[in-house]
């Protein structure tokens, strides 16, 4: 079995399969001799931020160190980025090794006449036994969609749950309101086992403070009061926190998302929760310092950023975030029809003046079209409005028109993982994370 036909088989697994209940996922595990139980969980759900706090406890973790396991979602260029082993994407051969042994236990399930994983799950158990392969301690785990109904929900133990901050996305799903999917976040909630989650609103927090309640769990608010943003100074954001465990000091993160202090300092306290007295926070303050997260208010090239906002609070922070500059400012925006693209294009509109507008289609069969994309923001806005169908067009026509202004690029994951994949092919440099 090659790379390329290990990634072709994953993905097309969407073509021939639906989602299984945890049960499913569960037995694929026990098939493989329950790898999730051979490392220390840290499992990780919520709306947006959630790939950010998994980097920072990383980071955190390695710092101490610990060896360890991370597996996130999407990927933007190559899908080894999903499992990540002690800082780096494991290597083409890991990969294929771990998909041969998920292949396998796949195959016996069949026989049995039951159905194939998913996408997600598939990927889920390739993380799980490449960790136990490589002997890590601690495996930091983001759910892909929810949380009750997730496949990294079948971990049964986790050390810490964590709730980052809670929006409307993936409603068709997880309901229709804060509070609704706020219960399908908090079913990653296990009994006696603590869950630190990010202050949102009082409905979404109630219902997390509720859950962990009734099962016993110690529930831990992380609120604005938690921390002070100090200043955006050379491209890092620094901040304060109000807890004397941390010192009396400043901690900076290499980002400008004014949203990141609240996903470090939830990343902190789950590390003093682990730790205690015996972790060793100014070291924690030098890995913080050093996280790249790909696709979060990162600088890909010179002044043009790339931002995986692609639900309505999360453009609200993205435009919270956004560099007061007098050079001016143009927004490259495209989205999947599934979103509420309309709401985003508002608020960008209303909250981020920028001298014109590029729209474009990403390569997606969920895309939404370029065309009502900007009809939509001739709606909201009197800039000019381009519409490209070409991402790669639409990149080059920003990059020949826009002078000394800024370049924000957001509104789908899939947007920032294309941007990046051509960045590299026409610049001949990388974007990817080095912690």
């Amino acid at each position: 079995m090659t790379y390329e036909k290990a990634v072709t088989y994953i993905l097309d697994i969407p073509k021939f399969t639906k989602k299984n209940d945890p049960a499913h996922t569960k037995m694929l595990l026990r098939l493989l001799g329950n790898p999730q139980e051979a490392v220390k969980v840290i499992h990780v759900a919520g709306t947006n931020g959630k790939g950010s706090v998994c980097a920072y406890l990383d980071a955190m973790l390695r710092s101490e160190g610990r060896r360890t396991g991370l597996f996130t979602s999407p990927h933007l260029v190559k899908m080894n980025e999903r499992i990540v082993i002690d800082g780096c994407p494991i290597s083409d051969d890991a990969f294929v090794f771990v998909f041969e042994k998920i292949l396998s236990c796949v195959r016996r399930m069949e026989e049995e006449g039951l159905p194939h994983p998913t996408f997600f799950e598939f990927l889920f158990a390739m993380a799980a036994a490449a960790f136990a392969e490589a002997g890590v301690e601690y495996a930091v785990l983001e759910t892909g969609m929810g949380g009750r109904l997730d496949a990294t929900n079948t971990v049964e133990r986790p050390l810490v749950s964590v709730i980052t901050s809670i929006g409307m996305d993936h409603m068709e799903y997880l309901g229709h309101t804060l509070e609704q999917i706020a219960g399908e976040k908090a079913g990653i909630i296990k009994p006696g086992v603590p869950v630190l989650f990010a202050e949102t609103s009082p409905e979404s927090d109630g219902v997390i403070e509720r859950t962990a309640e009734k099962r016993g769990s110690l529930c831990k608010k992380i609120g604005k009061d938690a921390y002070e943003i100090l200043g955006i100074e050379d491209k890092h954001i620094a901040f304060s926190c109000s807890n004397a465990y941390y010192g009396n000091t400043t901690w900076k993160l290499n980002n400008i998302g004014t949203y990141q202090p609240a996903n470090a300092m939830l990343a902190l306290e789950v590390m003093r929760i682990l730790f205690g007295d015996s972790g060793h926070p100014d070291v924690w303050r030098e890995a913080l310092s050093g996280v790249k997260w790909v696709g979060r208010m990162e600088e890909v090239l010179p002044d043009v950023y790339v931002d995986g906002a692609h639900n309505l609070s999360a453009v609200e922070a993205f435009a919270a975030s956004v560099l007061p500059d007098v050079r001016g400012r143009v927004i490259l925006f495209s989205a999947v029809k599934d979103k509420d693209y309309e709401d985003m294009i508002s608020c960008l509109c209303r909250n981020v003046q920028a001298d014109f507008y590029v729209v474009t289609l990403i390569a997606d069969r969920r895309a939404a079209q370029a065309e009502e994309l900007g009809r939509l923001f001739e709606r909201y806005t009197d800039k000019p409005v381009i519409v490209t169908e070409n991402v790669k067009d639409a990149l080059r026509y920003i990059l020949a028109r826009r002078g000394e202004r800024r370049v924000y690029c957001l509104g789908s994951l899939y947007l920032a993982g294309m941007i990046k994949e051509l960045i590299q092919e026409e610049y001949g440099c990388s974007t990817m994370r080095k912690n």
